[in-house]
């Protein structure tokens, strides 16, 4: 069986492959960030998610655990008005962003890297067991996926009730579209899997490239569109 693994700690990643009834394992690297960025001096908010997406999948796909497996790694950055924005930590950091965000737009940069880390060798054929045979292609690859992110204005109030639930302090860009922050969206123009920070269709698109089908993942247990509105 293929196995895939997902390289973040992040909880709305991880549901997102599970509504797609794709089996995953989660391991999570422990890359700078901070210190990737500046090695590299990469600050255009797209290369920057793409840079950080395959520092944790290469740091991932280095350990032990991960032989014989995919490792797909992502980050988010939120670019606005030519900024990059990363998670804000602070509450002074997200008000200030979030007041200049109200009824404007942003684009949210999803960036995946996938390394396969499956076994290349392949048998002579004067061997008799070709079921042993490596499937891997050795590939390490990445994409980006970006969508526009429309902002409704928002109160003073709003915002600093909405940083009271301490959502967006862990966020690209200090929002989300799947939890309190969704109230504030009015509307998204590109993949919506994208803000919440994993494209299911860009994982599609590295697999291919890697030679693997995405229904080799499914598992026959996507979640029910009934139990995804009850919740």
């Amino acid at each position: 069986m293929t196995r895939l693994i997902l390289a973040s700690q992040s909880p709305a990643r991880t549901k997102l492959l599970s509504n797609a009834g794709i089996a995953h394992d989660v391991l999570v690297s422990d890359v700078d960030e901070d210190a990737v960025q500046a090695r590299y001096g990469v600050t255009d908010p797209h290369d920057t998610a793409l840079l950080l997406a395959r520092a944790k999948a290469e740091a991932v796909a280095s350990l032990p655990e991960a032989d014989g497996a995919l490792v797909i790694g992502c980050d988010s950055v939120f670019e606005f008005e030519g900024e990059a924005h990363g998670k804000p930590y602070t509450a002074d950091v997200a008000r200030e962003r979030m007041l200049r965000m109200s009824g404007s737009m942003g684009v949210l940069h999803t960036g995946h890297w996938l390394v396969d880390c499956r076994d290349t060798d392949t048998k002579s054929s004067d061997d008799d067991d070709d079921d042993d045979a490596g499937t891997g292609t050795g590939a390490t690859l990445g994409a980006v996926s970006s969508a526009e992110v429309h902002f409704m204005e928002m109160s003073e109030d709003e915002i600093d009730t909405y940083i009271a639930t301490g959502e967006p302090l862990q966020c690209a860009g200090s929002f989300t579209i799947d939890g309190y922050g969704g109230a504030f969206i009015r509307k998204v123009d590109g993949d919506p899997h994208t803000v919440v920070g994993l494209s299911i269709s860009t994982l599609r698109s590295l697999l291919g490239q890697a030679k693997v089908n995405v229904t080799e993942l499914w598992t026959g247990g996507a979640a029910d569109p009934a139990d995804i509105r009850a919740e």
